[in-house]
């Protein structure tokens, strides 16, 4: 038997059959941005900066002025970053506070100053092959650190002694913060594989950026198409397909039929595995992960008129399930229920007298409406169906 040539369009949620509130629709950019800032949460970002903590910065001594008559030697350490993040996209800015004690050599004088340094840079996650969400911390440059040089109480220093010290410090801070942001461990918190997540598994993207910082960026449009295709995988729908309508028995009758009701049909089959095709998008367009499916049926007929005759029954079940996007942050697996019209049926009777029997032809319908009914109901079933991917980040990222 053969798939009918007509292939379905993509089903669309009805109303007589929606277990949940009609939904709104995303395109795959808006789910991708949504995602995004959904996942990289102030708190994940503050996590993935949190190792320069308590750091120590040493640097010095450094000679400046005419015959390095002043010089100085910094020692301190980094505090907490403080996360501020602007407006629904997914852009931060990130405070880096650095405490420092300086002793000075200033015109013949021994001073004790203080440096009072916050390191201010903008971040934002961004999306890379083949399905990773990134916190893209640029370099820090010495136009980046602002310096605060204060003086113990007492000691009156010319501003223009201070002025170089305090350059060097930006320069300073910048070249050991940089290399504090990009040490492997700080690297790795700060790469999602999502389908390494989804999948349960190490992410070899992970241990890879731990040794070098290199992607293949794709923008949030990218992201959301291939999220669907990463995770509605051919894999992933058969499995589905198996456990929920794979051996699925299925029971009918006994029923009345033929001249006088005279006839009683016991029908009594199985679901067998599924068959699916992923459907290609045209050309051009980005749509949803659209599958084609056949549904193998096996069934005994028993038509029992006078004597018990027995058939065999084939039958293959269209079916076409989609992956869609849905606001807020939804995956919705929406499948067509089966209609009866595009169901192929074929008979083997079992004997003559089964073969020639009059009342079979009036049971096809009775037959293929039944079937169509219990594959219905099962797929229509708001379990597993909708899946709150905003939930799950929270639990998985």
């Amino acid at each position: 038997m053969r798939p009918t040539d007509e292939t379905p369009p993509a089903p669309a949620l009805r109303a007589e059959r929606e277990p949940v509130p009609e939904q709104e629709w995303l395109e795959y950019a808006e789910f991708g941005e949504r995602f995004v800032a959904h996942a990289v949460t102030e708190e994940r970002v503050a996590a993935a900066v949190a190792g320069v903590t308590g750091r120590k910065i040493t640097f010095g001594p450094f000679k400046l002025g005419p015959a390095g008559l002043a010089g100085f030697v910094a020692e301190g350490k980094v505090g907490e970053p403080r996360i501020v993040r602007h407006g629904p996209h997914v852009h931060y800015t990130v405070t880096v506070p650095v405490s420092l004690a300086l002793k000075a050599l200033l015109g013949g004088r021994k001073l004790r100053l203080e440096a009072v340094v916050s390191v201010e840079v903008a971040l934002h996650a961004r999306t890379a092959s083949p399905l990773l969400v990134v916190i893209d911390i640029p370099a820090i440059r010495p136009d980046d650190v602002s310096v605060v040089l204060r003086t113990q109480a007492g000691d009156a220093v010319n501003e223009m002694l201070l002025d170089p010290i305090a350059g060097v410090v930006q320069r300073e801070v910048a070249n050991r913060v940089n290399p504090m942001l990009a040490d492997p461990q700080t690297r790795r918190r700060r790469v999602f594989d999502i389908e390494a997540i989804v999948a349960g598994t190490e992410s070899a993207h992970r241990r890879r950026a731990e040794a070098e910082w290199a992607f293949d960026w794709i923008d949030y449009a990218e992201f959301g198409r291939r999220f669907f295709p990463l995770l509605v995988t051919p894999e992933r729908v058969n499995a589905v397909l198996e456990e929920r309508l794979a051996g699925r028995p299925i029971e009918i009758g006994p029923l009345r039929t033929g001249p006088g009701r005279r006839a009683t049909v016991t029908v009594r089959g199985a679901v067998r595995l599924p068959t699916l095709r992923p459907r290609e998008p045209a050309p051009g367009h980005i749509e949803p992960v659209v599958y084609d499916i056949t549904l193998p049926v096996a069934l005994d007929i028993t038509v029992d008129v006078l004597k018990a005759n027995r058939y065999r029954a084939e039958l293959e079940v269209p079916l076409v399930l989609a992956a869609r996007a849905a606001d807020p942050l939804l995956l919705v697996i929406d499948v067509d229920p089966p209609d009866p019209a595009e169901i192929r049926l074929e008979l083997a009777a079992e004997g003559v007298r089964a073969a020639t029997l009059g009342a079979l032809a009036k049971i096809r319908k009775q037959v293929v409406a039944q079937v169509a009914g219990v594959i219905r109901k099962e797929l229509t079933s708001g379990s597993g169906r909708v899946i709150d991917v905003g939930a799950r980040i929270g639990k998985s990222v």
